[in-house]
C-alpha cells in the first residue's frame, strides 16, 4: 500500500460519512490508497467549504473533491481520472 491518501472530510457524528465509507473501502486497495479522515470542525476553512456537503473525499486539493452521494464505481472513475489510470 502506498503512502498516498484518500482524504475523507468528515465530522463527529456524521452518519452519512459511515455510509460513504462502505463505498470507499473497496476502492482503496485497487488504487493503492489509504484512508485519512479529516475533521472539518478543526479547520475554519474546511468548515466553510464543506460544512453543508460532507461527506466529501479528495486527494488533497480542496478545489477538486467528490461530494456525497457517490457509489464505489463513481469514486473509482473519479480516482482513475486523477491518478492517471485507465
Amino acid at each position: 500500500m502506498s503512502d498516498r491518501a484518500l482524504i475523507l472530510y468528515t465530522t463527529l457524528g456524521c452518519s452519512l460519512c459511515e455510509k460513504a465509507k462502505e463505498e470507499i473501502w473497496p476502492v482503496l486497495e485497487a488504487n493503492q490508497l489509504r484512508l485519512e479522515s479529516v475533521d472539518i470542525a478543526d479547520d475554519e476553512q474546511l468548515t466553510r467549504l464543506f460544512g453543508w456537503s460532507i461527506p466529501v473525499v479528495g486527494l488533497g486539493d480542496v478545489e477538486d473533491v467528490l461530494c456525497w452521494p457517490f457509489t464505489a464505481s463513481e469514486l473509482s472513475q473519479w480516482l482513475q481520472a486523477r491518478l492517471g489510470r485507465a
